[in-house]
């Protein structure tokens, strides 16, 4: 089974826009996301311009702040708070990636935790990892969406995280230990990758590395989640070897059409989930 990014994305969304429509109706308000931009960096304007479209196709105010890369970090921190002031606005995406004269680690600590969209603020990091509620990273979140729409019930599942990073690795592992899994993280550092791998009932790769895991990684009926995106001469590939693994697989995300979606879907939602908070 191929696992539709895109559809999935598209009935969340309709959620989203639902929810929003109902609550506009009762209050005259709605949510309101307001992303950082900082920079010239095409990727990032692509995925900022995909966010900003559609907040506005689910009914939240939707504000681009443009930086040059020149900014000064004292500049974007004065924003941040202005922000963070404005009851308007009930989530704050700060871009990322920062030209090296921004602390990345400032700029996230200056987020209002009720407002941190993104999931990537100290106390929203150590609420999840204590059970609490918690906003949670867009990217595992979306994850766990499409592992669940798969195989709703995951207790006892024994997961295998390819990658540590704070953006997916960790609070992957984080969210499936709450749905009752083993879960392994293994890295760079692992001994034996593969060895690892073949004992996944779920296995969710996030590496950047073209085309790591096999067909001989895996054992069948696995589901694969890929949230890799590779520039292998002019085609976008995953961190899975997409033809031979779906062979072998349950269930297997594509890229592109899997995970990406997701993740902005997901941002509509943590932004709806910050604005009812508040």
């Amino acid at each position: 089974m191929i696992i539709d990014g895109k559809k999935e994305a598209a009935v969340l969304r309709n959620e989203i826009k639902k929810e929003i429509e109902s609550i506009k109706l009762k209050t005259n308000k709605v949510p309101g996301l307001t992303v950082i931009l900082i920079g010239d960096f095409a990727p990032s304007q692509i995925y900022v311009r995909n966010k900003e479209k559609n907040a506005k196709e689910v009914g939240i105010n939707s504000e681009i702040v443009n930086y040059p890369k020149e900014v000064s970090e004292q500049e974007v921190l004065k924003k941040i708070k202005e922000l963070n002031d404005n009851d308007s606005v009930s989530g704050i995406l700060v871009q990322l990636p920062l030209p090296p004269q921004i602390n990345k680690e400032k700029i996230i600590n200056a987020i209002s935790p009720s407002k941190d969209v993104d999931g990537f603020h100290p106390i929203n990091v150590g609420n999840l990892s204590s059970g609490y509620n918690a906003i949670v990273p867009c990217t595992p979140l979306g994850c766990l969406f499409l592992i669940k729409k798969t195989e709703p019930n995951l207790s006892g599942k024994h997961a295998v995280i390819i990658g540590r990073s704070n953006l997916n690795g960790k609070p992957m592992a984080q969210l499936l230990l709450k749905e009752n899994c083993t879960v392994t993280i293994v890295h760079s550092k692992t001994k034996d990758l593969k060895t690892e791998c073949l004992k996944a009932d779920i296995l969710v790769v996030a590496v950047g590395v073209a085309n790591l895991v096999k067909s001989d990684w895996i054992k069948k009926d696995v589901i694969v989640i890929d949230v890799g995106i590779n520039k292998v001469g002019d085609k976008i590939v995953g961190d899975v070897e997409f033809d031979t693994v779906k062979e072998k697989a349950k269930a297997i995300t594509p890229v592109p059409g899997g995970v990406g979606p997701m993740t902005i879907a997901c941002l509509l939602k943590n932004t709806l989930e910050c604005f009812k908070d508040r």
